[in-house]
């Protein structure tokens, strides 16, 4: 093992034992070093010996190869706490990020559904084991606004009817409770009494949404389900889980929630995070009173 292999190694180990980023972080950090290790190389220089400028032209580089300006932003970051890393460690002397300069996020507001919509996806007229087991998963999805990961962490024991919460792990690997609506109650029960044991068969699991053969439901497969069940319910828009925890955090503030509850309920670690619902709900408002209220003849800012 090389010494730069070693010192990737050792900032991925750092990433994930203090800092308790989640694997998907350490894989795009990893992707990230690994591309910088072969251009740094071509320039005939490393990690340990690199400048600034070899740094400001690989983000250029990136930029010029169609990245955008999120991926380069996190490219950035990822570049900033290794060698922060490095200058900790004693490894290197200087910084050679202070003057690097992140670019500018083109902010999307998230794409959200209507109640109206969800009224007409959260109802199945079959009853087959496959059918009550996504109506359960969509359920929990809006009723917690769980991310896809944390949906198919859950255990059975995550999960309380009784009291009506489910226990999740997020970022972070960060632990925290969010109500479960009754109807969401109602149709896990269904689910749990009958189905699951079905799909579970002889196997011996404690994940609560399985597949039909049994085993754990993986991303691709729950995205899969809800373009299925989107096409079932002809829905003409195509519907991923993060729409459903958009939807989970705007309606809660429409219905007069208040932003710390929001952020506490999504697991956001910065309030900054979750106050983009508050300027799509204040947007929504603002269309609603700029369409009924006969004397507003303005046009809403962007």
């Amino acid at each position: 093992m090389t010494s730069e292999e070693k010192l990737l190694k050792k900032f991925l180990t750092y990433l994930q034992v203090e800092r308790g980023l989640s694997e998907n972080t350490r894989q795009a950090y990893e992707r990230d070093l690994r591309q910088l290790r072969i251009y740094l190389k071509e320039r005939g220089t490393d990690l340990l010996a690199c400048e600034g400028n070899d740094l400001f032209l690989f983000l250029l580089l990136c930029k010029e190869n169609g990245k955008s300006p999120r991926t380069i932003a996190r490219c950035n970051a990822t570049i900033r706490g290794f060698f922060a890393f490095l200058l900790d460690e004693g490894l290197r002397q200087d910084n050679p990020t202070t003057y690097l300069v992140t670019p500018k996020l083109n902010q999307q507001l998230p794409k959200v559904l209507s109640e109206v919509t969800l009224d007409k996806l959260l109802k199945s007229e079959e009853e087959s084991d496959l059918s009550l087991r996504n109506l359960a998963l969509l359920e929990v999805l809006y009723s917690c606004g769980l991310r896809v990961s944390e949906l198919i962490g859950l255990h059975l024991s995550d999960v309380s009817l009784d009291v009506g919460y489910v226990r999740c792990i997020g970022k972070g690997n960060k632990e925290r409770i969010v109500p479960l609506g009754e109807q969401a109650i109602q149709v896990l029960e269904r689910y749990l009494s009958g189905s699951r044991k079905r799909l579970c068969g002889k196997k011996t699991t404690d994940i609560l949404f399985l597949n039909a053969h049994g085993r754990a439901l993986t991303r691709q497969g729950v995205v899969y389900i809800l373009k299925r069940w989107g096409k079932e319910h002809n829905l003409e828009q195509s519907i991923s889980p993060h729409m459903f925890r958009h939807s989970f955090a705007t309606h809660l503030l429409d219905h007069g929630a208040d932003l710390r509850s929001v952020q506490e309920m999504l697991g956001h670690a910065d309030i900054a995070t979750t106050q983009i619902y508050t300027h799509l709900t204040r947007r929504r408002l603002l269309d609603v009173f700029q369409k009924a209220h006969p004397r507003a003849d303005f046009k809403l800012k962007e």
